[in-house]
């Protein structure tokens, strides 16, 4: 085990009597380290390490906390056990499952599936912080100029493109509700029972259509599945409804390319965040210049206010 990790685990009480841990370092995050923790008893959990400088992504440990706490007692993310300050170290109990294969998690069922824990965590009272990927957008936009990261060159016409649909929204402004907002094909386990949630680092009061666009997007759901996710998660499928989700699906690319341009400069991780944000910006370009786009545009603009 590093020095470093030893550190940090010395100061968790839990810890303070075990012997024996084993400490397993878990592939697949690109933004921080996490560690696998096992006791002799058989009692697992999930120690984050958050990267550095994440406060540039606009995430806030704290927040974090709050919102983990939140949607575990209703039983979507993983319960928190210890939370480390000032550094925001999260320790969690480890959820035992397995993960949901791309190719796999846009059946009709395991949408369905996603969408009951996705409703849960949506019904909740509230969350700390707030979410707007517009504001996102803008925000990384800065910070990556600052670091001189390899914007795009069409970068006004995204920014000019991110507001268009902002307006279009407004027309009918929503009601905030909790959010995850990086649904993730990594962030889901189904531990045999339910679909559970993992990494609430960017969660907040927010717009359910982003976390709808988000998971749609993420997964590349072709008009089928957009219809299916819609069905299950409103009981009914409406121009407005589609146009909106379809809409939020290039704001969920949008911030994803974003992202990877403040990352580039910024994290110490072993990732091609430049190649990882390009794929994003050409697939906005793609859809933005087709004839849908105005489409979903127009049907936002007979939507009831």
């Amino acid at each position: 085990m590093p020095d470093s990790l030893q550190a940090i685990l010395a100061r968790v009480p839990l810890f303070n009597s075990a012997a024996d841990l084993a400490v397993t370092e878990l592939s697949g995050g690109i933004t921080n380290r996490n560690y696998k923790i096992e006791m002799s008893d058989g009692e697992a959990y999930v120690l984050r390490v958050g990267g550095n400088d994440t406060d540039l992504l606009g995430i806030d440990r704290q927040i974090e906390y709050g919102c983990t706490l939140a949607a575990s007692r209703v039983g979507v993310a993983p319960e928190p056990v210890a939370f480390l300050e000032p550094e925001g170290y999260l320790l969690t109990r480890f959820i035992a499952g397995v993960g949901l294969p791309a190719e796999t998690i846009g059946s009709a069922q395991n949408i369905r599936r996603v969408v009951e824990s996705i409703k849960q965590y949506h019904a909740l009272p509230g969350f700390p912080g707030s979410f707007s990927p517009f504001r996102v957008v803008e925000t990384y936009t800065v910070t990556a100029r600052k670091y001189n990261a390899p914007l795009p060159a069409n970068m006004e016409w995204l920014l000019a493109t991110s507001a268009e649909i902002e307006r279009a929204f407004l027309r009918r402004p929503f009601t905030p509700a909790p959010c995850h907002n990086d649904l993730l094909n990594g962030n889901f386990i189904d531990d045999g029972q339910r679909i559970r949630i993992l990494d609430w680092e960017y969660a907040g009061m927010g717009d359910p259509f982003f976390d709808l666009g988000n998971f749609s997007a993420q997964h590349a759901f072709d008009d089928g599945q957009d219809e299916t996710l819609l069905r299950n998660y409103f009981g009914s499928f409406t121009k407005a409804q589609h146009a909106r989700l379809k809409l939020m699906k290039i704001m969920s690319d949008m911030r994803e390319a974003m992202w990877a341009m403040v990352q580039c400069n910024v994290s110490q991780l072993d990732f091609d965040y430049v190649g990882y944000g390009q794929k994003y910006f050409e697939r906005i370009a793609e859809v933005v210049k087709s004839e849908q786009y105005r489409e979903w545009l127009d049907d936002l603009k007979g939507e009831a206010p």
